[in-house]
């Protein structure tokens, strides 16, 4: 027995015990299982290290689960051929058999949803025969690692969509054969069908005599006939759309971001004012300071010098100072929006540099939106240069601003100090602008 090559047993014989012992050199064996057989191969492979080909039959009427260790032992299988034993395999056990190159898994009428993982372990496998096992999905094939594949079976299953870049996957495919599955004629088939017309590679095997299933209205043609022209041109009009959806998002996004980027910020940050003015009205609380100073980092000398100390220091006002005051970790328009409205004014000191700022004419910007939201007096123009029309024009809502209301000018302070100081200290306490347009120390442009 131990120089037996090839072995055969039919149906009706019983499997016992160490049945196998001792076929060393057994290369072939086909067996027919009887009842409660499957159990009793989990163990009986162990020393059959020489076994190439392996087929199995058995009576489909019962659903047996199939262990891992299974195949152990068979490290030189080549052929596997199984008929009705597939029911609830485990998904590793293919591990014992990385040699395989011929594969048949066929009418299986139990095998529910076959793992995806299954076929991992055997990549250098050639030809695969899937067959008659109800299958509705390739999942069992789109996750495999099937690069040498050139031959595959998928004949009398219940497929009705075939994604073709699955077979795109399958490098090696020569042979295809989906005869007997009931196609659904539409759209969702199209690329199936325009790959199988189109590929020059595989040979799809009957694919003229393919019939359609469904829908009723297209029963009984030929899935060939079925004019796919019109999928793709719908196709061509989604993409069509959504591109220039896309494009048109983009523009819109990038007219946003360069133009009203700072309104829907601003807009932002004054939902979040409204809200704090509310609660703050409503709590009766009082404004934070007198004024906000808004000015540029080379004027600070300026108002550290002069400003400060007049309005501080001898009248007495509370002041709102970037350096000084902004919450530190906080972010910058969050501190200047707070500022803005957790005062009563908005102070302005403007010189060509605060012009070229853009912080300082995000400053300017909030403030001024505040005044048109407000209704109220809340913005004070200082200017300490003078400005003519000409500098001023490349800085619209500056000259709209400077157009509609009096402004205070520090130049023509030099020998009315004292009386500038006194118009900014009415113009902080009350609620107008200075309106005495023939004050020498008030002008408009």
């Amino acid at each position: 027995m131990s120089h037996l090559r090839e072995l055969r047993i039919g149906k009706g014989n019983v499997m016992e015990d160490g049945a196998f012992d001792g076929l060393t050199n057994l290369r072939y064996l086909s067996y027919t299982l009887g009842h409660q057989d499957t159990e009793r191969l989990s163990s009986c492979f162990i020393d059959m290290s020489s076994l190439q080909t392996l087929i199995i039959t058995k009576d489909a009427h019962s659903c047996d689960v199939l262990p891992q260790d299974i195949l152990r032992g068979l490290n030189n299988l080549t052929v596997f051929s199984s008929t009705g034993f597939f029911c609830k395999p485990h998904p590793e056990m293919f591990q014992h058999t990385p040699r395989l190159l011929d594969l048949k898994i066929t009418k299986n009428d139990f095998w529910k949803n076959p793992r995806s993982e299954l076929l991992k372990p055997i990549a250098d496998l050639q030809s695969l025969d899937l067959s008659q096992n109800h299958l509705k999905s390739l999942d069992i094939i789109s996750e495999a690692n099937l690069t040498k594949l050139e031959r595959l079976i998928l004949a009398n299953n219940e497929l009705r969509i075939i994604d073709e870049t699955i077979f795109k996957r399958l490098p090696s495919l020569k042979y295809l054969d989906l005869s007997g599955n009931p196609f659904v004629c539409n759209c969702s088939n199209a690329g199936f069908i325009y790959w199988m017309l189109r590929d020059k590679q595989v040979f799809v095997a009957d694919a003229f005599q393919y019939r359609c299933s469904y829908p009723l209205s297209h029963e009984g043609e030929l899935l060939l006939n079925f004019n796919i022209q019109p999928c793709f041109e719908s196709v061509g009009f989604s993409c069509f759309i959504t591109s220039s959806s896309l494009v048109l998002l983009t523009l819109l996004s990038s007219f946003t971001y360069h133009f009203l980027r700072w309104q829907l910020v601003y807009g932002y940050y004054l939902f979040r004012a409204f809200l704090y003015d509310g609660k703050g009205k409503k709590e009766g609380c009082a404004d934070v300071y007198d004024a906000f100073v808004s000015y540029n980092v080379h004027d600070e000398e300026w108002v550290y010098h002069e400003l400060v100390p007049e309005l501080e220091e001898r009248q007495g006002w509370r002041l709102c100072l970037h350096h000084r005051d902004f919450e530190p970790g906080k972010a910058i328009l969050e501190n200047i929006t707070d500022a803005i409205y957790s005062s009563r004014k908005t102070l302005c000191v403007i010189s060509p540099q605060y012009l070229q700022s853009e912080w300082c004419s995000r400053e300017l910007q909030m403030a001024s939106f505040r005044l048109f939201d407000e209704q109220k007096d809340v913005l004070i123009l200082l200017f300490l240069e003078e400005i003519s029309p000409d500098q001023l024009s490349p800085f619209y809502r500056m000259r709209k601003l400077v157009k509609s209301r009096t402004y205070l000018s520090w130049t023509q302070a030099r020998s009315h100090e004292g009386l500038f100081w006194e118009r900014v200290r009415r113009a902080l306490e009350s609620g107008k602008d200075p309106t005495d347009t023939h004050d020498p120390l008030t002008a408009n442009i």
